[in-house]
């Protein structure tokens, strides 16, 4: 089982999150050269986030990979805590996130409790209340369909 996170100016790592979340975590982090004690999430091509601290406090050691999809692509995020009772800040640790994945700059901002910059309208994207965008169809279903058209 393999991830595929992104972060800084286009850099991609392949990472086996069959591990502990402390490795996992602790290899990212040291990978992208961010402090040891800053918290780190990963925010998926379909909008969810997974912060990754939130499974190290738990009684258990936990995987990475039970909390993370299969051949995923994720964007690495910081998790920045407010101050004096402030809502947290997400920033993505991928340079210009606005222009490769528009979508997820503005799922941060929201997250972030910022305002919406397209239109002043948020468009959700991702597995919210148990909905999944539904992936096209197969090649294969597609060439079968055309070819019967014929």
């Amino acid at each position: 089982m393999f991830i595929t996170v992104t972060f800084g100016a286009g850099c991609q790592e392949l990472v086996n999150p069959w591990c502990s979340l402390v490795t996992l975590t602790r290899h990212l982090k040291q990978r992208v050269q961010v402090p040891t004690d800053a918290t780190i999430a990963l925010l998926a091509k379909d909008g969810h986030l997974v912060n990754l601290s939130e499974g190290l406090e738990a009684q258990a050691p936990s995987l990475g990979c039970s909390l993370l999809q299969e051949r995923g692509t994720y964007v690495l995020v910081q998790i920045i805590k407010g101050k004096d009772g402030a809502p947290a800040y997400y920033e993505s640790l991928l340079d210009n996130l606005d222009e490769q994945h528009p979508e997820l700059a503005e799922e941060l901002r929201w997250l972030s409790g910022l305002p919406a910059t397209s239109n002043g309208q948020r468009r959700r994207v991702g597995t919210r209340r148990g909905h999944r965008e539904q992936d096209p169809p197969s090649r294969s279903r597609r060439a079968a369909s055309l070819s019967s058209r014929t």
